[in-house]
């Protein structure tokens, strides 16, 4: 294998886990009605290599309404399997982005009951539920604002006029399956659903530490760091301002932050163009 293909390898193995090509397979190799036609906003975006910049974001501003960030503390092994949980991630966004509909409603489904064991109480007793819709609906959005914003900043085919809405009309397909009430249609309606959780979100202990544990121990061989690192500091630099105060991130000198950022991502594009989905999305697109 050459140096391209064997990187290429081992970021998606690392991405989407030891059952990774036989998913990939399943998603674009089987034959049926898809939610989404090729080379969609939707597949420009959730095929481009900023969504490894997009992932990290999402993680830490997800991490800012108390609620979301207890069920992670209470529930989640990210700590022991950070990239076994994004592996989980990312198999549910290929599926339901790329996979036929019966495939995605299936994934849909195998969240749903997922969730249905993700209760607990906050400090103060209040009572949580991941299947909440009002926080479903905040990690909705929080994942597609961050999706957007890094594709906006290290895209290949960047979304411009009525594509933006399209793509957040896209999401809220699968979005409104797992059980978001009033998902977005447009970006502006995007921007007013951000707006209307501020007063709920703050940086607390929990989601300090599990952003730090996110940025320090990424669990990757330290030749692969320095590249980690860049894509980590791509995403703190997309954070609102007032989102860095509160997880008490330094900020990032822009120049820095976009040369490291761009570097990163045009290093993941090349090394996953061999065969991957994003080859084929962005050819896709290219063409139609």
């Amino acid at each position: 294998m050459s140096i391209r293909d064997r990187l290429g390898s081992e970021l998606f193995r690392k991405v989407a886990g030891p059952q990774g090509e036989r998913q990939r397979e399943r998603v674009h190799g089987t034959p049926g009605p898809r939610w989404f036609e090729p080379g969609s906003p939707i597949q420009r975006v959730h095929g481009d290599a900023s969504m490894f910049v997009g992932g990290i974001r999402a993680i830490m501003l997800q991490s800012l309404h108390p609620a979301a960030m207890q069920g992670v503390a209470d529930h989640s092994g990210y700590r022991g399997d950070m990239w076994g949980r994004l592996a989980q991630v990312a198999t549910y966004i290929a599926v339901t982005t790329f996979g036929t509909e019966e495939h995605a409603l299936q994934a849909i489904r195998g969240v749903q009951r997922a969730h249905e064991s993700v209760t607990g109480t906050m400090p103060d007793g209040t009572p949580y539920a991941a299947s909440d819709p009002h926080l479903l609906g905040w990690v909705h959005a929080a994942e597609i604002d961050s999706f957007l914003a890094a594709h906006d900043r290290y895209g290949h085919l960047r979304l411009v006029g009525p594509e933006r809405d399209e793509y957040v009309a896209q999401a809220s397909v699968a979005a409104t399956h797992l059980g978001v009430v009033g998902a977005p249609q447009t970006e502006d309606e995007l921007r007013h659903v951000l707006a209307a959780y501020g007063p709920e979100l703050r940086g607390t202990p929990a989601a300090r530490e599990a952003i730090r544990f996110l940025l320090l121990h990424p669990d990757l061989p330290l030749p692969a760091r320095p590249g980690y690192l860049s894509l980590a500091s791509a995403a703190v630099g997309l954070l609102p301002a007032e989102a860095r105060r509160e997880l008490r991130l330094p900020p990032v000198p822009p120049v820095t932050n976009r040369v490291l950022g761009a570097a990163a991502t045009r290093t993941i594009r090349w090394a996953m163009a061999s065969g991957h989905a994003e080859a084929r999305v962005l050819q896709q697109a290219a063409q139609a």
